[in-house]
């Protein structure tokens, strides 16, 4: 059975760290465009950050700086690595995999549709 499979998250102190993973098992993750969402109590999902194949990466700008995104192709895994965390940060997260979905006008591109979902995490940044 495909599926992601994620782990990590939790209850830390505003400024401090976390690290989130996300296993694949039936597929593997270098075929796909990747990403990390979250979504707060009363908001919509919203994209966190986004790697593509070749490396190239995207940041939501509320979390630029603060946040990175990466992957281990040995473990066929992906991580999101969280420092200076603020209340805002607060959500549920989620790790996806899909295809790229490019704007040739812009050059922009992003995860286009999802394939594999992960379960979800709770992080809660909280004193």
């Amino acid at each position: 059975q495909s599926q992601l499979v994620q782990s990590g998250g939790g209850l830390v102190q505003p400024g401090g760290s976390l690290r989130l993973s996300c296993a694949a098992s039936g597929f593997v993750l270098d075929d796909y465009t990747l990403g990390w969402f979250r979504q707060a109590p009363g908001r919509e999902r919203e994209v966190v950050s986004e790697i593509a194949p070749g490396g190239a990466t995207n940041y939501a700008d509320s979390v630029k700086g603060r946040y990175l995104i990466f992957r281990d192709n040995a473990k066929n895994t992906m991580y999101l690595q969280m420092r200076s965390l603020i209340p805002e940060d607060t959500a549920v997260y989620y790790c996806a995999a899909g295809n790229m979905s490019i704007n040739y006008l812009t050059g922009e591109w992003g995860l286009g549709h999802v394939a594999y979902w992960g379960q979800g995490t709770q992080v809660t940044v909280s004193s």
